[in-house]
């Protein structure tokens, strides 16, 4: 069994360090354990201090291309390197990395194939009440989507099987939180979590410049990803809401009619007919919504079994470059599958 930890990393050579230090090159359930990173265009020296510290895998981007991409480029490179078990962890040390043997137990035991840990955000003394309160609602919202229980949908510490992992296919640029979530959830992908610690606070998130810009970025995600995945809740409860307002005006004219006041009311019933209108333009888009819902769905398949015949045919990662392996230390190993891989990659990316 092989665990490979991904770290997505953007300039990030002042916080690396610790993030690598803690992280474990043991664990009980894996023969291997190796380190990847991810190097988002990083213009600082992000990629020497990680083969300084014995990173084993580097995926280097040509440029920036953010933290979805640059996740699905990790679990790109984790599976062709044989990954049985990816774990994400984020470079700037925010998560707890003693917590990663709790993180894959669900894993190990064959109880889940995706496994999120739980921040408990209510519990974290930096997260103003507002984002707490934007992370409820998103949280929720996820949960609506992907009929799962998962508490802290944000949260970027997970586990993944091989399976799982085969199926994630992240199309937002944004952030792949949300999205990989709802995945699972109509893949019918076992998804369980657990609690986990975050360790104080280092720097200020790159995500967002400022908290109206994290408050904009997150309901507009949220109801992009709800959009695409539940189409016809979003479009036909809005319709069913403009029908509503249309019956109203048109009742209140038909009152006032029988009463004997039609006149200089015949407003109502043009703004009864632009809402009935509208409710029909917003009915089709739901349709037209579901039914590339379910294409979306088969593009997914599709992909998933591209990347099978990729992985049969032994093609290496894209942008990829071999780390120097562990440093010296009690708990550093590299043992020989580790070198194979290696070899096999340089055998490969030669050809």
């Amino acid at each position: 069994m092989k665990l490979i930890i991904q770290i997505p990393s953007y300039n990030e050579e002042h916080q690396l360090p610790a993030t690598l230090t803690a992280l474990p090159r043991e664990l009980p359930g894996f023969d291997q354990v190796e380190l990847l990173l991810i190097d988002d265009g990083s213009t600082d020296r992000t990629i020497d201090v990680a083969r300084e510290h014995g990173i084993d895998h580097i995926v280097r981007l040509t440029n920036n291309k953010g933290l979805a991409a640059a996740f699905q480029a990790g679990i790109d490179a984790g599976l062709k390197l044989g990954a049985d078990v990816i774990v994400n962890t984020d470079a700037d040390n925010q998560y707890n990395a003693a917590d990663i043997p709790k993180l894959v137990a669900p894993i190990l035991k064959g109880d889940a194939d995706m496994v999120v840990g739980d921040r408990q955000i209510r519990n974290i003394t930096h997260f103003s009440p507002l984002k707490k309160t934007l992370q409820k609602l998103g949280s929720w919202t996820v949960r609506q989507a992907s009929n799962t229980q998962i508490p802290d949908t944000t949260s970027g510490f997970r586990a993944y099987n091989r399976e799982a992992a085969l199926q994630i296919q992240v199309v937002s640029k944004f952030t792949y939180t949300l999205e990989t979530i709802i995945q699972a959830g109509k893949l019918l992908v076992a998804i369980d979590h657990v609690p986990i610690r975050t360790n104080p606070k280092t720097r200020e998130s790159r995500l967002f410049p400022s908290t109206t810009a994290y408050v904009r970025r997150n309901i507009l995600s949220i109801f992009r990803i709800y959009s695409q995945y539940e189409p016809l809740r979003v479009f036909w409860g809005a319709a069913t809401i403009l029908t509503l307002a249309a019956l109203t005006t048109w009742t209140r004219f038909l009152i006032l009619y029988a009463q004997g006041h039609g006149n200089g009311h015949v407003q109502s019933i043009v703004l009864g007919a632009v809402l009935i209108i509208a409710a029909m333009l917003l009915a089709a888009l739901g349709v037209i919504g579901d039914l590339l819902a379910a294409q979306r769905l088969l593009n997914q398949r599709t992909y998933e079994h591209i990347r099978r015949i990729e992985l049969k045919l032994g093609i290496p990662p894209s942008h990829y470059q071999p780390g120097p392996g562990p440093g010296p230390g009690p708990n550093s190993r590299r043992g020989p599958a580790a070198d194979e891989d290696h070899e096999a990659i340089r055998a490969h990316m030669e050809v």
